[in-house]
């Protein structure tokens, strides 16, 4: 893997408790276990932890306590330990359930009731939106507060992690320091219980081992060609590397109210589909061997043709740390845990 500076946490600070919600899946897992390799042990992970398919992500992982998600609330109504912050990444993230009830239920009600106890025990929030919520772009993917009330999503779940950022921004009670982290596509590990949303690479990689062939989606727009559809790309160890800056400034007391808000989490350069899966063959040091079908209806009217985080927000804010390029995250996440089986 690629070599990353970290700043390490005075240990006084860790001594507090970290939260975080959505533990069992891929990006919590992730970093449940990036923060016990920065000696974060006293780690608070709250799921649906029922689900056998997630067991291997959490398993290993060293906390103090796994809280079921429905009884999270409960949990901190009846526990008083000190809380250093909170990682708020669970969410209901299927783009193809179209059932609004259930996003809004996750989603928003769910992440109102985290919000509320932070600001009433000024715990610092790090929360999960999505780049979903740009919609097919029209207004571009600028991290702007004032363009939030005009995005219009292109599904229920955007819709929910939009309707979500604009309840937050209008709060003039708030936790100290919060903020809100547009994820654009994340691939990397831990994502194996995804089955349909996971990324297109884990897609790839097991079509190349089953058949030798990968198969994507035709345009059907004519100002895109087959498989250059456009997307922004980002490896999941990126994504932990900002959440794990942004928590250290919090704990130093560093992180002031003028910081607060939205950020794209990207890495603000496009790439094709068609160069993901290159790199995946590349990565199993094989020749692309690629074929294009028909997208399905159900998805066809929704489907985001361009992403590009703008990412001058997170750099202005004194984030100075290089992304990974798609050509090497995707060669990381491929040799050394879709081809070993790995998890992160």
């Amino acid at each position: 893997m690629k070599n990353f500076r970290i700043t390490k946490i005075k240990k006084m600070e860790q001594q507090s408790s970290i939260i975080v919600t959505g533990a069992a899946g891929f990006i919590g897992s992730c970093m449940v276990q990036f923060l016990n390799t920065q000696g974060f042990n006293n780690l608070i992970l709250v799921d649906d932890f029922r689900i056998e398919d997630k067991r291997k992500n959490w398993r290993d992982k060293k906390c103090t306590a796994i809280v079921e998600r429905d009884n999270f609330f409960e949990w901190l109504g009846q526990n008083t330990r000190n809380i250093g912050a909170i990682i708020h990444l669970g969410a209901r993230t299927d783009t193809t359930e179209f059932n609004y009830a259930i996003h809004e239920e996750l989603n928003v009600n769910y992440s109102k009731n985290i919000w509320n106890y932070c600001t009433y025990h000024n715990i610092p929030l790090i929360y999960a939106s999505s780049a979903a919520t740009y919609g097919a772009g029209e207004l571009g993917y600028n991290d702007d507060h004032n363009i939030v009330e005009k995005l219009q999503p292109l599904n229920p779940y955007g819709i929910s992690k939009n309707e979500f950022d604009k309840w937050a921004l209008k709060q003039t009670a708030h936790p100290d320091c919060w903020v809100g982290l547009k994820f654009f596509n994340i691939y990397g590990p831990n994502e194996y219980h995804k089955g349909r949303m996971a990324s297109v690479i884990w897609h790839a990689f097991n079509q190349i081992k089953k058949d030798g062939v990968v198969k994507l989606f035709k345009s059907h727009r004519p100002d895109f060609e087959d498989g250059q559809q456009l997307r922004d790309f980002v490896y999941v160890v990126d994504l932990l590397k900002v959440m794990y800056w942004m928590l250290h400034l919090m704990l130093e007391k560093k992180w002031t109210s003028v910081n607060n808000g939205l950020y794209n989490l990207g890495t603000g350069k496009a790439r094709s589909f068609y160069d993901l899966v290159k790199a995946t063959f590349k990565g199993l040091n094989l020749e692309p061997n690629i074929v294009f079908i028909d997208m399905p209806e159900d998805i066809r009217e929704k489907y985001q043709y361009f992403t590009e985080a703008n990412m001058a927000k997170l750099h202005q804010s004194g984030y100075t740390d290089e992304f990974f390029s798609l050509e090497d995250g995707v060669t990381d996440y491929v040799r050394n845990y879709l081809a070993r089986e790995n998890y992160f």
